[in-house]
């Protein structure tokens, strides 16, 4: 087992915290491995192993299983133990698992981890019964530092990265050694099951042909500005018809499932959250790979997508600049910081393009020009410029 040590830390201040922590993420980013981790840690804390109680949810021994089965199997394992630790993977395969959560939380029964796969672990069924009692901590697949470690790889220079652009950051691809073909497989059968499981089969989708379209539709305009009404005109042109209701239901069961999230406008001038014209980058640059193949012409995207999930991962909220008529490509905001970001593949000659956005922006916050060019470095102008490679490995931006 590989060690991702950032979760785990991410963890340790809730330990026998009276909430429940809750691990979410797109399927097969990792989560269960994640909890395996946090058992290791706990029993190097001292805690007895028979008090660390395991539960996997969609093993085929509870398939069927119901609330109340749930809650006796779980009281009658913790009964007569010093205090219980539980970890139950895949929680939303139980119909009802958030009820058997609250009642164990109001009888402070045990210290409870669970994770989840798709929008039952935010679903209004969770503000009713655990209204401020958990916390979320969201799970993404393998950053570049992770994907190193992964493959064992000691030099993180420009064929490191570019290997872990091809190949994206599902774990089970970063720990084994598939050719492409192979991987894209691998990667078709994670998204497939979360269409067909997840969105299709939840949500009663009858035209499942129509939907696959508009999935499409989002994949190949990753890092591209579009709404609800450009896909219902698209589709029009196509001579088929979904209402603009319908799409938005179709993003947004997409988000729950964690196959895309949603990157906001942000007026600059004005200081407000703009509410159209989003932008969508996908949980990893993998999936459009396995539905598209790999092709180069995909890069400025994807290396858009590389670093909007780094943002995401160091727990920045995300956001399109918009600067009057410019756009930034990313406002990172954390607390009281906050970091401007463009991103290209290579620089063109002189970087007056890739920095002239940046150079309207009249405050003290960082400014990055980040590109896969692996001469890019320097400063202008208070405007960094530096090699994605580096800029995805400082600990610090």
């Amino acid at each position: 087992m590989i060690l991702r040590p950032d979760y785990v830390n991410a963890i340790k201040p809730y330990i026998d915290a009276p909430l429940v922590k809750i691990l979410s993420g797109v399927r097969r980013c990792g989560k269960s491995t994640i909890l395996m981790m946090l058992a290791d840690e706990l029993r190097a804390r001292g805690i007895a192993s028979e008090c660390i109680i395991e539960r996997r949810y969609n093993e085929m021994e509870y398939d069927g299983f119901t609330a109340k089965e749930m809650y006796r199997d779980l009281m009658d394992t913790i009964a007569g133990k010093n205090r219980c630790y539980l970890l139950l993977d895949e929680v939303q395969e139980i119909d009802g698992w958030e009820k058997v959560l609250n009642d164990l939380l109001e009888k402070n029964a045990a210290d409870l981890y669970v994770t989840g796969s798709n929008s039952k672990l935010m679903s209004a069924e969770i503000e009713t019964y655990l209204t401020g009692r958990y916390v979320s901590i969201p799970v993404y697949t393998l950053s570049f530092r992770e994907y190193l470690t992964f493959r064992g790889i000691d030099t993180a220079d420009a064929a490191a990265f570019d290997e872990y652009l091809q190949y994206g950051g599902f774990p089970v691809i970063g720990i084994s050694n598939f050719d492409t073909h192979t991987a894209y497989q691998i990667v078709d059968g994670i998204y497939a099951s979360v269409i067909t499981r997840d969105i299709s089969k939840r949500h009663h989708i009858r035209n499942k042909e129509l939907f696959d379209r508009v999935v499409r539709y989002i994949i190949e305009n990753v890092g591209m500005t579009f709404s609800a009404n450009t896909i219902v005109k698209y589709l029009k042109n196509e001579k088929r018809t979904l209402s603009v209701e319908t799409i938005y239901n179709y993003l947004k069961w997409l988000g729950e499932a964690f196959i895309i999230y949603p990157c906001k406008r942000y007026d600059l001038q004005g200081k407000e959250v703009l509410k159209t014209q989003e932008k969508y980058y996908l949980s990893d640059i993998s999936l459009r790979y396995s539905q598209m193949g790999f092709d180069s012409k995909m890069l400025s995207a994807m290396l858009e997508n590389v670093v909007y999930l780094e943002f995401k991962r160091r727990g920045y909220d995300v956001y399109i600049g918009k600067n009057q008529t410019k756009e930034i490509d990313f406002v990172g905001v954390r607390r009281e910081e906050r970091i401007y970001v463009q991103v290209c593949d290579r620089l063109p000659d002189g970087s007056d393009r890739e920095t002239a956005n940046l150079m309207e922006l009249r405050d003290h916050y960082h400014k990055y020009v980040v590109c896969r060019d692996p001469l890019a470095s320097g400063n202008d102008n208070g405007i960094e410029i530096v090699n994605i490679v580096d800029f995805l490995l400082r600990n610090e931006w």
